[in-house]
């Protein structure tokens, strides 16, 4: 088991040290100027000389190799710069965001499990039963509406017609109740439906007939064998999902104008504030691969022959 979980942990670092080279890579192809971009951030025109000192001071006539191992080094010591825009750190500037793009994403994906899974799980062992057309008609129109009009019409419904939850802005609990439900909406279709399926395709597994012949209680089956089988794609997906929204937010936080990760990294983009992409781009990496590392671990202790597989490697 421990073998298992450090070969996941040092496999990360090859594939954070890639992100950090396409990252770098794409900073280098775009036909952005960094010197340019911090002066058009606050509405200045400098000379030719201004820029090629800024240029100087960004390193950027140095060579790329040069350029790129300090790249990876003020990123090691979470240095990702200055913002063009607030002339702050960007570090500190993700810090007071972040927390709100987490408390979503966290509230997402709670409400995405206390729905999706019994829903699913029902669905699967009462198939063509009530819950299951219930669930079917439900998926249709959650995968039929996008996200953004379904938050509008949350937001018009509970919050300008009824009045029952603040229409923007953070604070308290309240805020985070929209916003949630929109970004579990599409998450909360797709696995009830993925754990439906593989209920009903491990529910024939000969482990399962064996079972049902030594006489062990159905109950007992379900949630013990067929349930424990099943949910492993699920637990894989939800944790892939987990760093998407904790990166992804963007679309309901400017519909709720929540003050989160996502948004900053669309101000940076549209005031072409470079620091403020790499940092986003850089953690949106790191994110994905902790979210899959604690995938990986959970899925150890579900199922445990991933890790006889995994020494095996």
């Amino acid at each position: 088991m421990g073998v298992y979980i450090a070969k996941r942990i040092v496999a990360i670092v090859p594939i954070f040290l890639l992100a950090t080279l396409l990252t770098f890579g794409m900073i280098k192809l775009s036909p952005v100027d960094p010197a340019e971009a911090y002066f058009a951030a606050s509405n200045t025109h400098p000379t030719e000389e201004a820029l090629q000192q800024k240029r100087e001071e960004f390193g950027l006539n140095k060579p790329l190799l040069i350029q790129y191992v300090n790249a990876v080094s003020n990123i090691v010591q979470l240095n990702f710069g200055q913002s063009y825009m607030t002339n702050k750190p960007v570090l500190d500037e993700v810090k007071v965001r972040l927390p709100t793009t987490i408390q979503l994403a966290i509230c997402s994906i709670l409400l995405t499990i206390i729905v999706s899974i019994p829903i699913g799980f029902i669905s699967g062992i009462r198939k063509n039963g009530l819950i299951d057309h219930i669930s079917r008609l439900f998926s249709f129109i959650g995968a039929s509406i996008p996200s953004f009009w379904f938050g509008y019409l949350l937001m018009l419904f509970f919050s300008v017609k009824l009045d029952l939850f603040p229409v923007q802005g953070t604070g308290t609990w309240l805020h985070l109740v929209l916003p949630s439900i929109t970004l579990a909406l599409p998450f909360t279709v797709q696995y009830s439906r993925m754990l439906r399926s593989n209920v009903l395709e491990n529910i024939e597994q000969p482990p399962i007939l064996y079972a049902k012949m030594r006489g062990i209680h159905d109950l007992i089956i379900m949630l013990k064998y067929v349930l424990r089988m099943a949910i492993g794609p699920v637990i894989t997906g939800l944790g892939m999902n987990l760093g998407m929204l904790l990166t992804g937010t963007i679309i309901v936080e400017v519909v709720f104008s929540l003050p989160g990760f996502g948004r900053y990294f669309i101000d940076a983009i549209f005031n072409r504030d470079m620091p403020v992409i790499q940092c986003y781009v850089l953690l949106s990496a790191v994110i994905y691969l902790l979210c899959n590392l604690v995938v990986d671990i959970i899925q150890m202790f579900v199922d445990p022959r991933i890790v006889k597989k995994g020494e095996l490697l």
